[in-house]
This record gives C-alpha cells, structure tokens and sequence, in this order.
C-alpha cells in the first residue's frame, strides 16, 4: 500500500501523522435496512427471502445490534487514551470502510495501523477486512494487526467478565455450574485449507479459563452461530455441549464468549434467545458473562498493541 513518505512523529502543528483504524463487521441500524444489510454480506447477491425474514425476526426480538455503538465507544475510547486520530470502519454497513479511509487520507496521515475487532484470524474475517482496506487503495501505509488472540490485557478483560458472571451463576444454583467458551463457527472447508482460526480460539479459552482459575474439567467449548449457507460449519455446536454437560448431571451451564467483543445478535439473540430456550427444552439454566462493549481493559488491550507500533518505521 502506499505511502507519504512522512517519518513517524514529523506530522506539523502537533499533530500525529499516525491514524488508528479499527475495523468492524456492521450491523443494521433498523429493521428496514437487513435486507441492504445482507446484499453487502453477499456481496449484492440477494438471499432466498425466507433468510432474510428469519435475519429480520431475530433483529426484532431483540430490538437492534448494538455493535456499531460499542465500536464507536471503543474508537473514542481508545483515542483518549492513546491522543490519537482513530477511525471506526464497517465492512458491511455505515460508517463503511472506506468512509474511514477518506478521513484518514483528509487528515494526510502517513500510516495508519489497521486492527480488527476480531482477535482471532481467519480468512473468512480478518482475510476479508484486509482485502476490503486494500480495496480501497489508501494513500498510505497501512500497518495491517493479523491477530491479538492471547494479548495479555484482552485475556484479563475476558477473565475478569468470566468470573463475575461465573460466581453469580454459582450463587444462584448452589452448585458449580460448568462453562462454555464459544466463538463464531467458520466454513470446515476454512480450517482443511490451514486456517488457524480454531486452533487461536481455543487458546483463547484456555488462556482466559487459566487467568479465571479454572480447572480444565470444568470447561468445554463449542463453535457458535453457524452459517445458512450449504456446507458443513466447525463443531461442536452449542446445543450438542448443552446435551453432553446434562448428560453429565449438569443442570445449567455458563456461556463465555471469547470469539466476540461486544454485544451483536450473535449475542444477544443467539445466546439470550435461542440458546437459553434450548437449555429450558433440556430442563438446564443458562447464564452467559457480560461482553466486554466499553471494558476499559480492551481499550487497553488495543492501546498495547498499538503502542509499539508506533516506534517502528513502516
């Protein structure tokens, strides 16, 4: 990708000549914009209308996504702390990618370091926020995080939400209440063509479970959120842990996602809605922990990430 040609820390009238860009999936605002919302998913291919109606019931019940909110929290957050110019980019909906990329260029930023709001990488995600920046042919250079799966300060922030939710679960039982770490499920043909995707996700969890003090026998972790599309998506899903833990003589389980920084339908519908309703068909509670949304340990976490960057040249 290009470049000014500016050297870090030269940007005139006190000024950084470095931008940060986080980069996120986007949701829909309202209803009315899902099915615009899914074109840009397919890239303009329209989807049978029965996907679009079940996408549409899903959003309704829980009123909207709140990731576009979240990432806008994080972005102001994090450009507090780091007193830099940092830039919020969707690359499914508004405030789009490229919007961000015009702004950076406007401010003639040199170099903007480019983190996904995704910390596990994939092609089917991070592949896809890089090849959307690079779409945009940016006039600099683009400092492009692959991965931050076991950042230090992310690994607290998740623990830390872990442990909050886990005791209250306990509480409420009286008894010990197994866990669930979940992240999105991926294509399986992803994983046999070498993506590393699972493999991160399961450090996640065990890195999180460990900073939480969790023995590995109470914790078991499922792939979330598989795809409509044809093909077989990566497992074990929710709902067969669910059946394997009662099998056990569990009667509730607590879900943490570590796949998923704030709160979005795959929240707030697939765990509140659908999950919780299938652990009542089993007789089993269902707890999940808080998502990190406006954690000042995750805006950490990116500033951590981000700090070294800026000292090395481009």
């Amino acid at each position: 990708m290009g470049t000014s040609g500016k050297a870090p820390g030269s940007f005139p009238d006190g000024q950084s000549d470095t931008a940060v860009l986080l980069l996120a999936h986007g949701s829909p605002d309202k209803a009315e914009d899902i099915p615009d919302f899914l074109r840009a998913i397919t890239g303009g291919r329209s989807l049978p209308q029965q996907v679009v109606d079940e996408v549409t019931h899903r959003y309704s019940l829980i009123g909207f996504s709140a990731l576009t909110k979240w990432t806008l929290q994080q972005r102001d957050q994090l450009a507090a702390l780091l007193q830099l110019p940092v830039y919020a980019g969707m690359r499914n909906w508004k405030p789009s990618i490229a919007d961000a990329v015009k702004a950076i260029t406007a401010r003639s930023c040199s170099r903007a370091i480019a983190i996904c709001m995704a910390p596990q990488n994939s092609r089917t995600s991070v592949g896809l926020y890089r090849d959307a920046v690079s779409r945009t042919v940016p006039p600099f250079t683009v400092d492009f995080v692959d991965e931050w799966h076991d950042q230090p300060l992310l690994v607290k922030a998740f623990a830390e939400k872990l442990s909050a939710g886990l005791k209250q679960a306990r509480d409420q039982a009286g008894r010990a209440v197994p866990v669930i770490f979940t992240a999105h499920s991926v294509p399986a043909r992803t994983i046999s063509d070498g993506d590393h995707y699972e493999v991160q996700a399961r450090e996640t969890a065990r890195l999180v479970g460990r900073e939480a003090g969790l023995a590995s026998a109470e914790c078991s972790f499922a792939f979330q959120s598989q795809g409509m599309s044809g093909g077989p998506w990566i497992g074990p899903t929710v709902e067969e842990t669910i059946v394997a833990l009662k099998a056990k003589g569990h009667a509730g389980v607590f879900v943490q996602p570590i796949g998923f920084l704030c709160d979005h339908v795959e929240i707030l519908y697939d765990i509140d809605v659908m999950f919780k309703q299938f652990a009542q068909k089993q007789g089993m509670s269902l707890w999940r922990a808080e998502s990190l949304n406006g954690s000042p340990l995750l805006t950490a976490a990116i500033a951590d990430i981000v700090k070294p960057r800026l000292v090395q040249t481009p």
